[in-house]
């Protein structure tokens, strides 16, 4: 097909026989017209409105032969187009042909594609589209630097043809492309002048690059010894434009015309143009977006062909876009709709139009790897289900995720609106006036508000169009606002089984939910395949991997910062890193440390730390610790859902920051004491605030180290249990001590051997004021609903009173066997009456009070019965009242109590999604 180009405006009708074979070049004002198929009917280019920047192309047929002539088009109009599943369709992206290399990998498939017949569909090489596109751009821009930009078009099309082309092949396509780019020029050069150019001649010039791109590859195909013939599609695709910036194809005449078009030119192997096509009236046209796979599925159905094979630069389609989610895995199967909403929403592997052309005969599409033959690909096919590695068929409700972002949402709000026929149509009428995409309508059954997604490039139109639309309404009341909400994303969940699967939505929105992320908008339709949500921006890719992984129950993946890396917290890091192999492989779990912080320095990792290192890397690389940047390098990783920050200290400035990490949707972890036991007012706003949310607060370590206390005293409560009291031997160093506190050996022997074992604090006052039990009594009363401050509980000091703060701590070891035998005739007159002492705490909930003491209890009790520095808490309440539960167990040490924080890890991991 032939199409002459306007040059000036003193061109001249055009008339040819252009089926004579004497008629290969035709000469207008000295200007050959453009020859992309060089054999077939002529168009005639009327340029006489590209002056007044109407121009358009139109095209009139002429037609005149020899008698020899009408008897050889008699003899092959009987040559029959075979159709059925002889004919596979392979459709190459401009990646996949965009160098020479790449081009023999291209040819090397459709040599070996054993099929009977096959059909090739090239886009044009990799970046000649948007080459094609600026040189209109620069042209109609009276940007003269169009000429040597077309030069560099022809650069990279001469070196590729002539690595990859030689003898008469290579003249042929040399000679074709140099009469096209004389042509190019002077077409360009009328663009110049005119200033303008119509989407006629734009779509004209661009589709040259699949032209170019269709001709190599048929002649390299040949040279490899197949028998080749190229098509330009622009003489069998025929498409209707709409006001939409979409074609739709006319299947019919198409039909007619690809026919007529295999009867002059039969071939087993056809390299086709993509993206390129004509209307009814022979005027060359594009496919537009992804232009090239929906050319392929025409072609699909037009052949019946058994499948069509789309080749681009990716595995398949994944569950979720695989840079925002790490263990997004390759679909093996698809069914139509699967695949049709999720092109939709964002998988840019395929164009929603691609599937619809296939879908009528049952035609599947695969999707393949050009650069990974190995990999399977997706098959996209009517039927989709999916099977383990045993071929057991396993049927997943939700196939893929998708998100779109760069949205906002429109709320229009009223009274006025419910039960008011029209309001709807007014709505979106106002906004397709304005131009705009509607994404996504979601509206309650009240009829109150509608509101809907628009790009957030179009939001300011559309809000002005609706202003101006309900004016009136506005004004008397009737809408009360017209609400724009920027910065959005939609995250869509997709699966045919949806449909038929209770509890899909409840998965989905608990996994948001405990992921701490907050749904705007909520819309699904009747079919179920899809449930769209509109969610901020900034929350999208958390959101994401939160959803997949509930899924598809892939890795529970927690990014992790731990304050304070001394005894408890290195103790715990040393845990994580040996327990990190077996989490992964046997409970998909990923515990990732991204930060350490001390005091002084804080060591950050982006991808996280390895804690076989920790110490060193610490030590060689850690800078100066800095709370606010360490939250924000821990919390900042937007491809993990879930932070946890870890406070390892017994510092009440790392507590006060507790309500504003929860606030932000950071779980927190501790063994630190000081939030739960400081003041009552802000305890209660600290647990108000983490009971509203799904944000996690977990401190089973602050009383009895890794000992199910609060656990304990919270099912007990959950289970609608009544606690009467709870009395235990909170503290491991006294419990050491007064179980050593025997015979003859005196108090301050006992204390020193504690600090020796490691059991106390470095300085042992700390564990003798009776302080720390105190704070453990005051969360346990707290969490048995009583509201008392530490300042309420009455404690008694083990400390002797010339010794609580006149000296060091190495000097009150000195001091304190001065003081032994007050401690040891208490001692005497408990066992004259056959009792032990013991350090407790006690909280009588009955009279809603609390005490820390020094108490005697006879040897058979279960206090007087502990060894070392175990712990023994019991409950008595009205299930227990005759006997108390009892929770006993080692309650000191670096080791249990770093278990007991990893256990609140673990349980948290549960609660996100992990297996127990």
């Amino acid at each position: 097909m032939a199409f002459a180009s306007p040059i000036s405006p003193s061109l001249h009708s055009l008339s040819s026989n252009p089926f004579s074979k004497h008629n290969k070049i035709l000469t207008l004002n000295k200007i050959q017209p453009f020859s992309l198929s060089h054999s077939h009917p002529l168009f005639r280019i009327d340029c006489g409105l590209l002056w007044q920047g109407q121009a358009s192309l139109n095209y009139s047929l002429y037609s005149s032969s020899t008698s020899a002539d009408y008897l050889l088009d008699e003899a092959l109009e009987k040559i029959q187009l075979p159709k059925g599943d002889t004919w596979s369709i392979h459709k190459f992206g401009g990646t996949c042909v965009g160098t020479s290399e790449r081009i023999r990998n291209v040819t090397d498939i459709i040599v070996k594609d054993e099929s009977e017949r096959k059909l090739v569909v090239v886009s044009a090489m990799s970046k000649v589209t948007d080459m094609m596109y600026d040189l209109i751009e620069r042209a109609q821009s009276r940007d003269n630097s169009y000429v040597t930009a077309l030069d560099a078009v022809l650069e990279k099309h001469k070196l590729t043809a002539l690595d990859l082309l030689e003898g008469d092949d290579l003249a042929n396509f040399l000679s074709l492309l140099h009469q096209d780019i004389s042509n190019l020029k002077a077409m360009l050069s009328a663009i110049y002048i005119a200033g303008h150019a119509t989407e006629s001649f734009s779509d004209f010039v661009v589709g040259h690059g699949e032209l170019w791109s269709a001709q190599l590859l048929s002649a390299v195909v040949r040279k490899n010894g197949l028998d080749c013939t190229c098509m330009d599609t622009r003489e069998v695709l025929v498409v209707n434009p709409t006001s939409s910036n979409q074609v739709d194809p006319d299947y019919l005449e198409s039909g007619r015309r690809l026919e007529k078009w295999y009867s002059h030119n039969p071939s087993n192997t056809i390299v086709a143009t993509g993206f390129i096509a004509s209307t009814l009236q022979n005027i060359p046209t594009t496919l537009k977006r992804d232009g090239s796979d929906f050319s392929a599925a025409i072609m699909g159905a037009l052949f019946r062909a058994r499948q069509v094979t789309i080749w681009t630069d990716v595995d398949g389609i994944y569950s979720a876009d695989p840079r925002k989610v790490s263990e997004a895995v390759i679909l093996k199967k698809l069914s139509y709709q699967e695949a049709w909403e999720m092109s939709y929403f964002g998988a840019n592997v395929l164009h929603p139009r691609t599937i619809i052309p296939v879908m009528v005969y049952d035609i599947p599409i695969v999707i393949r790897n050009i650069f990974n033959l190995s990999a399977c690909g997706t098959m996209i096919c009517g039927r989709a289900g999916c099977e383990n590695e045993n071929g057991q068929r396993m049927e997943s409700p939700v196939k893929g995720f998708a998100t779109i972002d760069n949205l906002a949402l429109v709320n229009v709000e009223g009274t006025g609106m419910a039960g008011v026929p029209g309001t709807a149509s007014d709505i979106f009428g106002a906004v397709r006036d304005a131009g705009a995409n509607v994404i996504m309508i979601s509206q309650a059954s009240s009829e109150h508000s509608v509101c809907f997604a628009v790009p957030e490039k179009e939001v300011n139109a559309v809000a002005a169009a609706l202003e101006s639309r309900f004016r009136q309404a506005l004004d008397a009341g009737r809408l009360s606002q017209i609400a724009v909400i920027p910065n959005c994303s939609i995250l869509a969940a997709v699966g045919q089984k949806m449909a038929s699967t209770p509890g899909v939505s409840a998965t989905l929105f608990n996994a948001l939910a405990k992921a701490n992320i907050n749904v705007r908008a909520i819309a699904q339709g009747c079919s179920e395949y899809n449930i769209t949500v509109v969610i901020k921006r900034e929350d999208c890719i958390r959101a994401l991997q939160a959803v997949h992984s509930r899924f598809y129950l892939s890795r529970t993946t927690i990014a992790m910062g731990v304050i304070g890396p001394g005894l408890i917290g290195g103790t715990l890091l040393d845990q994580l890193r040996d327990q990190a192999a077996v989490l992964k492989e046997n409970f998909n779990i990923d515990m990732r440390v991204m930060g350490i912080t001390g005091s002084r320095t804080m060591l950050l990792s982006d991808a996280g730390i390895d804690l076989s290192i920790w110490r060193d890397l610490l030590r060689e690389k850690g800078e100066k610790a800095d709370m606010h940047k360490f939250v924000k390098c821990v919390h900042g990783n937007h491809s993990i859902p879930n932070t946890v920050l870890v406070d390892c200290t017994a510092d009440s400035y790392v507590a006060s920051y507790y309500h504003d990490w929860l606030r932000r949707g950071l779980h927190i972890i501790t063994p630190n004491k000081k939030a739960n036991s400081g003041p009552l007012e802000q305890y209660l706003k600290l647990r108000a605030l983490q009971r509203q949310s799904y944000t996690h607060y977990f401190y089973e370590a602050t009383v009895g180290a890794g000992l199910p206390i609060i656990s304990t005293l919270q099912g007990l409560l959950e289970t609608g249990d009544k606690i009467l009291r709870v009395e235990g031997i909170f503290s491991g160093t006294l419990s050491y001590i007064f179980n050593n506190f025997v015979g003859t050996r005196t108090f301050s022997e006992a204390v020193k051997e504690a600090k020796e074992a490691g059991y106390s604090e470095p300085d042992p006052r700390d564990d003798l004021s009776g302080t720390d039990v105190a704070r453990k009594v005051i969360i346990l009363a707290r969490e048995s609903g009583l509201k008392l401050e530490l300042s309420d509980i009455p404690v008694q000091s083990l400390v002797p009173e010339p010794l609580k703060a006149s000296c060091s701590a190495e000097e009150f070891m000195l001091q304190l066997p001065r003081y032994d035998q007050n401690m040891e005739g208490r001692r005497q007159e408990a066992e004259a009456a056959g009792e032990v002492l013991r350090y407790v705490g006690v909280v009588d909930v009955v009279n809603q009070k609390g005490t820390v003491e020094l108490r005697r209890y006879k040897k058979e009790h279960p206090f007087a019965q502990l060894s070392g520095s175990d712990n023994i808490i019991a409950f008595t309440t009205q299930r227990y009242e005759r006997q108390p539960l009892i929770v006993r167990g080692p309650g000191a040490g670096a080791e249990v109590t770093a278990g007991g924080v990893f256990s609140d890890i673990l349980r948290l991991a549960s609660y996100l999604g992990a297996p127990s």
